[in-house]
């Protein structure tokens, strides 16, 4: 009886890709056959459509050769949760998690498969985008961000690592233990732990399309992960309220000598209204703040399911067990 070889997961969530489908589907087919040859491995893709709204699903299907099920859930769910269902649907040895988007790359694919498959002691390798492209501004903020993010954490979230990674079946088991409804796979893939190593690159030119990420989404998905892994928000307005209060402690005892010992006049009207703006405007801004941690309470607290399946959509996949449904 022959021996059955390793098997490689390709997890890849996509929503309204269809233009980049023949593409991808292709680059798919390259990277598998490296694998077979290099590694040795049999690959199963595994696609999620994120409740996309053009054809993107049907044409991928059309396209995609060997072993392969496209999971289409029942509405757009976000890519945080795109990925843990594809990662529910992986039963392999180990699991590589790309986007559809052909910006990650065949190249760096392979390095990161070799570096888990030559280093047993690896559990986790991913990709790190070296930011050459990026703007001063935008590179200082995410330093800014990741340095307040990992203030006071027992745990470090790497700097510009994303979803792109390989990782081995035990990983992956482990993080698809972790049922957040709101869900920051950075913080997460980073507070699962493991042994984990870093390989920069430099993400490839969209070939169709543009990013489904704008600076508005950038900012939401920011304060996802500081309100589901970091306590600093909190303690940043709770310093400002302090230095508001003896701010304003200095300002009395300095109105009060002039008063007593220099008979100046008590400027009334417009250190009311300062003194007024100030406080009002730190009390509105920790009550936003609770009320940002509370609602992500309140969505855990309902225990609906983290995604819903709509239907999936194989590919000479009989041989392997199902999936969830729902979860």
């Amino acid at each position: 009886m022959a021996e059955s070889r390793p098997v490689l997961d390709i997890v890849a969530p996509f929503f309204n890709e269809a233009q980049s489908a023949s593409a991808f589907a292709a680059l798919l087919d390259k990277l598998e056959a490296a694998v077979a040859q290099r590694f040795g491995m049999e690959v199963h893709k595994i696609l999620v459509d994120d409740g996309s709204r053009d054809d993107g699903a049907e044409r991928f299907s059309r396209a995609l050769s060997g072993s392969w099920e496209i999971v289409r859930l029942s509405r757009n769910f976000g890519k945080e949760v795109a990925v843990l269902a594809g990662l529910d649907q992986s039963r392999g040895d180990m699991a590589l998690i790309m986007d559809a988007d052909l910006q990650h790359s065949m190249d760096t694919s392979l390095k990161m498969i070799a570096e888990l498959v030559e280093h047993p002691d690896i559990d986790v390798v991913y990709a790190q985008n070296d930011r050459r492209e990026a703007s001063w501004r935008r590179s200082q903020l995410a330093r800014l961000f990741y340095s307040l993010i990992n203030s006071s954490q027992r745990f470090d979230i790497p700097e510009n690592a994303g979803d792109f990674r390989v990782m081995r079946g035990a990983v992956v088991r482990a993080l698809t233990s972790l049922r957040d409804k709101r869900r920051f796979n950075k913080g997460l893939f980073a507070w699962a732990g493991f042994r984990q190593k870093a390989i920069e690159y430099s993400p490839e030119n969209r070939v169709t399309g543009t990013s489904k990420w704008s600076r508005l989404n950038l900012i939401a998905f920011s304060l996802e992960g500081f309100t589901s892994f970091s306590v600093i928000p909190l303690r940043i307005i709770s310093l400002s309220g302090m230095l508001a209060a003896m701010a304003g402690l200095v300002y009395g005892a300095k109105v009060f000598f002039e008063v007593m010992f220099y008979g100046i006049a008590v400027p009334g009207y417009p250190s009311l209204m300062v003194a007024v703006v100030l406080l009002g405007g730190l009390n509105l801004t920790l009550l936003g703040l609770i009320g940002e941690y509370v609602w992500v309470t309140l969505s855990e607290s309902k225990d609906r399911p983290v995604y819903i399946v709509r239907d999936v959509l194989r590919g000479n996949v009989s041989d392997r067990p199902p999936g969830v449904s729902e979860t």
